[in-house]
């Protein structure tokens, strides 16, 4: 079974939301899910697999400004703060710590629902205790 985590963070890289998606599942969807818990903010980075149009656009209508670079099968070139994207490694550090935990890691729990409280719990104790 092969499961995507999608999740929203603050500045110092503890998540603040968090989905879970089939593997097989484009990104966009995870976006699609979590788009509504995005705190108001002024920049939002995200990896190349968001790159989709209408999300650019929700973003914008939030008041959000993305720094989002383009996907490389795009004909049109998508401008972005390279700077600010670099700072991204917070966020690889947040997906990459609960992997220390042997539950999430090895993925003992089948069930989608428990697989996701297990990675909730794991992050809790991580960043917020």
């Amino acid at each position: 079974m092969n499961t995507k985590l999608h999740a929203i963070c603050d500045r110092q890289g503890r998540p603040i939301s968090l989905f879970v998606t089939a593997g097989q599942v484009i990104d966009n969807v995870g976006a699609r899910a979590l788009l509504s818990s995005v705190p108001n903010v002024d920049w939002l980075r995200e990896n190349r697999g968001y790159d989709a149009d209408w999300f650019r656009e929700a973003l914008k209508d939030n008041g959000i400004r993305s720094c989002i670079p383009g996907r490389k099968q795009r004909k049109t070139v998508i401008q972005y703060d390279k700077r600010r994207y670099k700072r991204r490694n917070r966020i690889e550090i947040m997906f990459g710590r609960p992997k220390d935990w042997r539950r999430v890691a090895t993925r003992y729990d089948r069930c989608p629902k428990v697989f996701l409280s297990a990675i909730a719990l794991a992050a809790t104790v991580i960043h917020w205790l």
